[in-house]
């Protein structure tokens, strides 16, 4: 109550921009993740983030291009590949078979790709991501011949890798004892990165 004993009504909460621009794109990647592109409208995206329709157009334009950024935000980190040449074989078996275990997390950029290739412009936006953000990186991480092809290899190793672990769960694969698994891995990397034995 103010001083004369009237009641005063609060301010409208201002919205803060940035702070819904990332609410969009976290829902969106949520919601890409688990249905795909195909399997989920701008509608249901801006419920989870706490927004109209209207308002995910507004700041990313269309679905189309809130993919393209929820994509690219999920492939920029670098989860599975780093490390120097020398190293690459090792910290990139380590993580994979960490990130594809059981109880790993599963919004994971994987499962954003593989539940939305199905249609042809999202698997554009899906390549050109990879190759802008994971390919670029671990190519320029390889020497040697044919790393080009290598690099790709590695890569199609991984979602494979990542396919029958964490997707697929086949028994050999899921229920491996990490530390047995790890180094396994960790050859079969060597032999594309060039430090295999």
């Amino acid at each position: 109550m103010s001083d004369e004993g009237t009641v005063t009504e609060p301010a409208p909460r201002r919205r803060n921009a940035a702070e819904t621009r990332v609410a969009i794109l976290q829902s969106a990647i949520t919601a890409f993740t688990q249905h795909g592109y195909d399997g989920v409208g701008v509608r249901e995206i801006a419920k989870a983030a706490g927004v109209t329709a209207m308002l995910v157009n507004r700041y990313f334009g269309s679905k189309e291009q809130l993919f393209v950024e929820a994509v690219d935000t999920s492939f920029a980190p670098r989860t599975v590949v780093s490390g120097d040449a020398a190293t690459l074989a090792h910290e990139a078996a380590v993580r994979l078979v960490s990130r594809t275990a059981p109880d790993a997390d599963d919004l994971d950029p994987f499962l954003l790709m593989l539940r939305s290739v199905g249609n042809p412009r999202t698997t554009e936006i899906i390549r050109d991501s990879i190759e802008k953000h994971v390919g670029a990186d671990l190519l320029a991480r390889l020497s040697g011949g044919a790393a080009p092809e290598r690099s790709e290899l590695l890569l199609a190793l991984i979602a494979g890798i990542w396919l029958m672990r964490k997707v697929i769960g086949t028994p050999a694969l899921q229920d491996a004892d990490p530390d047995k698994l790890t180094p396994l891995v960790e050859q079969l990397f060597g032999q594309l990165t060039g430090t295999g034995t």
